[in-house]
């Protein structure tokens, strides 16, 4: 075999070696590489809602009840909007229309702000007379199973990431959010005050104090009140 037909086969040799290597489908086979990829709390909705009975006269007192037992559960999930579904079909359009404003205007005096209640109508399924349908979408986090699996810490001569290190810690994250909503993304902002904007802009390009004035009650010293 000459030289020239020895280099000749190992550069083919060569070829096919990066050949085969470039046959790799990305993702195949490829491990969490750390605990954030590996645990993750799932988040899944969980409407909160309340079924009533469509009523001419308007809000039965059990109803009124039951709504302000819903509006408390809003308050403390900081829900969103407050979706009032009143049956297209089945009932007296009257009587729907009337029981669905009675509703709203029983949601507003529980300290629901008007533009967080959005009426809507729907098509009912099945027989019977179709419910006014009241309710809000909160959120629940669905933890994931910590030790289940352990290995010999002692013995890790490959340098991967313990199968079982970061999942207390993202079941204790997930366990103790008010609002599981938020591992979804961030918060909306709330409308920036612009009249205190343009005051603190103004004392500052007069060279006065920005921050608000030292209330004395709220210094801490001890009262000097006879008692």
């Amino acid at each position: 075999m000459t030289v020239h037909l020895r280099r000749c086969l190992a550069v083919f040799g060569l070829a096919a070696t990066l050949g085969a290597c470039a046959t790799h489908v990305p993702g195949a086979n490829e491990k969490a590489l750390t605990p954030t990829q590996r645990f993750e709390a799932k988040v899944t909705p969980k409407p909160e809602e309340v079924k009533l009975a469509i009523h001419a006269q308007g809000v039965s007192p059990a109803q009124a009840e039951a709504l302000s037992k819903l509006a408390d559960f809003w308050r403390e999930d900081e829900g969103g909007t407050i979706g009032v579904q009143a049956p297209s079909e089945g009932v007296d359009p009257a009587a729907a229309y009337r029981m669905s404003e009675s509703v709203r205007g029983f949601l507003i005096s529980k300290g629901v702000p008007a533009e967080q209640i959005e009426v809507v109508g729907y098509a009912p399924e099945g027989p019977g007379a179709p419910p006014l349908l009241v309710g809000y979408l909160r959120y629940e986090a669905e933890l994931p199973n910590c030790g289940k699996t352990w290995t010999n810490i002692a013995r890790s001569w490959k340098n991967e990431v313990q199968p079982n290190f970061g999942c207390a810690v993202t079941a204790n994250m997930a366990a103790q959010m008010s609002d599981p909503g938020d591992l979804l993304g961030p918060r909306r902002m709330t409308p920036q005050d612009a009249t205190r904007r343009q005051d603190v802009l103004d004392k500052y390009r007069r060279g006065e104090i920005t921050s608000s004035a030292a209330d004395e009650k709220a210094s801490g010293a001890i009262s000097k009140a006879v008692n």
